[in-house]
């Protein structure tokens, strides 16, 4: 069993990984950490730079939080919701925790594709979470 969240270096995903290893604590389950990235998607060498870093001083946030984690970083061209939930049924995972952005009222109508398809694809509970002001 384990505890699975979507991370990329924003606001909304670093606020949906305090709330996962919370979490993992809680539960006294393991923490998997999957970052999906889109392939093929051109990125400079700055960028990548700049990505990898960020991903480094992630992974030293969690293992300093000291639960059991594995980070699983994924390329393989499909999108971020499906590695979310085809991740989150190979784990066993009891909970999907996942970033959502702020929108206006109008926006509020529509989650995110991603969002909205780990919503109604997801075997386990979903919790989203929104970063602070």
């Amino acid at each position: 069993m384990s505890v699975v969240v979507g991370y990329i270096p924003t606001p909304e995903g670093r606020a949906a990984l305090q709330r996962a290893i919370e979490e993992s604590r809680l539960r006294k389950m393991k923490l998997v950490v999957v970052n999906s990235q889109e392939s093929g998607k051109p990125i400079s060498g700055q960028e990548k730079g700049r990505y990898e870093l960020e991903l480094k001083e992630m992974e030293k946030g969690v293992a300093d939080a000291g639960v059991e984690y594995e980070v699983r970083t994924m390329a393989r061209g499909t999108l971020p919701s499906e590695d979310l939930t085809a991740v989150a049924e190979e784990t066993q995972a009891e909970l999907i925790v996942i970033g959502m952005r702020r929108r206006s009222p109008v926006g509020k109508l529509f989650l995110g594709s991603n969002a909205q398809e780990v919503l109604l694809s997801a075997n386990c509970a979903v919790l989203s979470v929104k970063a602070a002001k």
